[in-house]
């Protein structure tokens, strides 16, 4: 099966140039996780949290965690999270969603089985992507690559905010207890 690929090498740029000036830290920060090139210590650990699986990578440089990684695996489609910290708090997450075509089983037999015009091709998957920016456990601003117009509504931005925080403290407790 094929895997998302990471973040890392791409480029966080901004969408416009009103990108608001208190991301820069942010976007510096992550420049900068993503220059280190030999961690001290990368600890990973499976998780199984859907059909198929995945893992979650803690990287540390010098005893300090820097970054995360997590995947999830499952039939019908595939998520890699990553989480950047600053300071030892949450200032980055990328997000990459991709919604298969078909189910990973959905071969030449299952396509015929099912009166079908497609079989399962990774390449044809929907490819969804958010970036979220936060300050002292705030959600600052969050990019779509499928909402190109204005700002998200408030209410939108706190479910979000909550959504991620939650998540992050989930895996910051796992890493703990490892």
């Amino acid at each position: 099966m094929e895997e998302i690929k990471n973040y890392e090498k791409e480029i966080d740029e901004p969408i416009n140039e009103y990108l608001p000036k208190n991301l820069i830290p942010i976007r510096e920060n992550f420049k900068r996780v993503n220059s280190i090139e030999n961690w001290t210590e990368i600890t990973q650990i499976d998780i199984w949290e859907t059909t198929e699986g995945g893992f979650v990578n803690f990287y540390f440089q010098a005893h300090k965690l820097e970054k995360i990684i997590t995947r999830h695996f499952g039939e019908t489609a595939q998520k890699m999270t990553e989480y950047y910290l600053l300071n030892g708090e949450l200032s980055f997450v990328f997000e990459k969603f991709y919604k298969y075509n078909r189910p990973i089983y959905w071969d030449s037999k299952a396509k015929k089985e099912n009166n079908d015009t497609e079989v399962f091709e990774f390449e044809k998957s929907e490819i969804i992507e958010n970036r979220s920016y936060f300050t002292n456990g705030k959600l600052l601003h969050q990019i779509n690559n499928q909402d190109y117009s204005s700002p998200f509504a408030t209410d939108y931005i706190l479910k979000e905010q909550e959504r991620l925080l939650s998540e992050f403290n989930r895996l910051i407790k796992l890493e703990k207890q490892k």
